[in-house]
């Protein structure tokens, strides 16, 4: 039975509207994928293919077989059977898709704490000559410990290793004594220590010791005294880089001109040194020695006694002189323990301010004696200079300019008296005693 145009097109109506409500079912139905819902432009569809135009066209009203393929009117099913193209589950929520841990973790190699960290290490590199410097170690072995001159000499060392970038070690005998220095020195030498600066306690007796640092590699420089007799270019001793010291002839003559001018040009005198065989000792009194022969006759040299470094005993000594001399005019004690000794038995005879005497080297001891009229004159040498020159030299030497080291480097004095003893010189020139 043909059907008539208007029920094939009843039917087909019928049909599409169908699809559109069964398509749109399944859109809400699929829970899986709510953000594929129909466009507007696919709802719209039907009303497309229901346009009165294309109704109206005689050529598709002719061919009412192609309008009711069952294939083409069974393709709808087609697209609503692709609900897994429509909705894949797998494609909506691939966890590795969405946020794959290895793609969040990216920014690690923007910046990698190891790298980050590590930079700064590169930065702070020492240059090469700067970690050569800083494993450096400079020795002082000084002659006596306690002593407020080694006290201010290492003070002098300490602070030019720090402003180098060195270090600096030191280390000296409780007695002013070679056989107490000696192992100290040894001592030295077994910590491979780079350079040694020492106030040899004998001028003999330290050849040999100071001679096996010296072959063991090691720079040696002289401080405050010397050995051999000091001249190490054409002397008997030369392996020591620069004796660093006062002129300690020059330094007796000094301390003494100023004993002589103190008790008016005449009188008689009295010398209270440590031990023959001290450097430095040995030509203070030399020099003041010297002095005293310059007036030709009128002061008087009445003997030299040697208190072995003790204040006690040149107290004792001083006082057996006072009591055989008793016109004494005037006492110069070559280092400080001597001009202690002598001023206490001054005062012990009730003369202080009538014998006159001077005291080489300036400890606060001394500024306290001075001020107190127990002694009359101070003379001030330059430790802390000596330290620094140490530091300086032994540098030289390790950089390979031992041309540039001059083998004597002597140091001058400050004269202190009651008079200028507040003076910025005179309270620069005091020694520290820590």
């Amino acid at each position: 039975m043909r059907l008539s145009r208007s029920t094939r097109w009843f039917i087909l109506v019928s049909i599409l509207l169908v699809l559109v409500l069964v398509i749109a079912g399944c859109n809400r139905g699929g829970s899986s994928a709510p953000a594929e819902e129909p466009t507007a432009t696919e709802e719209a569809a039907p009303a497309e293919e229901a346009a009165p135009a294309e109704e109206a066209t005689p050529a598709e009203e002719a061919a009412p077989a192609e309008e009711a393929t069952p294939a083409e009117e069974a393709a709808p099913a087609e697209e609503e059977a692709t609900p897994a193209e429509e909705a894949t589950p797998a494609e909506e929520a691939t966890p590795a898709e969405e946020a794959t841990p290895a793609e969040e973790a990216a920014p690690a190699e923007e910046a990698t704490p190891a790298e980050e960290e590590a930079a700064p290490a590169e930065e702070a590199a020492p240059a090469e000559g700067e970690a050569a410097a800083s494993d450096v170690t400079i020795a002082l072995v000084y002659g006596v410990a306690g002593d407020g001159f080694y006290i201010t000499m290492e003070k002098g060392l300490r602070d030019a290793a720090e402003a180098a970038g060195v270090n600096a070690v030191a280390d000296g005998p409780s007695q002013f004594d070679p056989v107490q220095q000696t192992p100290i020195l040894d001592a030295m030498v077994a910590k491979g220590v780079d350079a040694i600066c020492i106030a040899a306690t004998d001028k003999q007796a330290m050849i040999e010791p100071m001679q096996r640092a010296y072959d063991a590699g090691i720079p040696i420089i002289s401080v405050d005294t010397f050995i051999g007799d000091g001249d190490y270019e054409n002397g008997p001793v030369t392996f020591p880089l620069s004796y660093v010291g006062s002129d300690n002839v020059q330094g007796g003559q000094i301390a003494c001109n100023a004993v002589i001018d103190a008790i008016g040009g005449e009188g008689k005198m009295y010398i209270q040194n440590v031990k023959p065989g001290i450097s430095t000792t040995d030509q203070r009194q030399q020099g003041c020695e010297e002095a005293i022969a310059a007036t030709e006759g009128a002061v008087e040299l009445v003997g030299v006694d040697f208190n072995d470094d003790s204040a006690a005993t040149a107290a004792e000594q001083t006082a057996a002189v006072l009591e055989r001399d008793s016109d004494l005019a005037g006492i110069f004690g070559t280092n400080l323990f001597s001009a202690q000794g002598a001023a206490q038995a001054v005062k012990n005879a009730g003369l202080t301010g009538v014998v006159k005497v001077a005291n080489f080297d300036a400890p606060e001891a001394a500024i306290v004696d001075l001020r107190n009229e127990v002694v009359d004159i101070v003379i001030a040498q330059l430790p802390y200079e000596m330290g620094q020159k140490c530091v300086e030299y032994s540098l030289l030497a390790l950089d390979g300019k031992e041309d540039e080291i001059p083998a004597r480097w002597p140091t001058g004095y400050v004269i202190i008296t009651r008079d200028n003893v507040d003076s910025e010189e005179a309270q620069n020139a005091i020694y520290k005693s820590e």
